[in-house]
């Protein structure tokens, strides 16, 4: 039973954080910050695209990098 539980809780962690930890970190926090906006009032449609051009950017170049 335990190695089931094992298995399943490796199987999330690879599934929601897979290769780049920095990916999952920052759509955890540009989640957060869309709620933060949203709850001021003020439209908040605009952080995801954001946070996701600027996480895949960041991403790439860090492939690019390591090469």
């Amino acid at each position: 039973m335990i190695a089931r539980l094992r298995a399943f809780g490796h199987f999330w962690y690879d599934f929601i954080v897979g290769d780049d930890w920095r990916v999952a970190v920052g759509v955890v926090c540009a989640l957060g910050i869309t709620y933060g906006v949203a709850r001021t009032g003020v439209p908040a449609w605009w952080v995801m695209p954001a946070a996701v051009v600027l996480l895949v950017t960041g991403a790439i170049w860090t492939a690019v990098r390591r090469g």
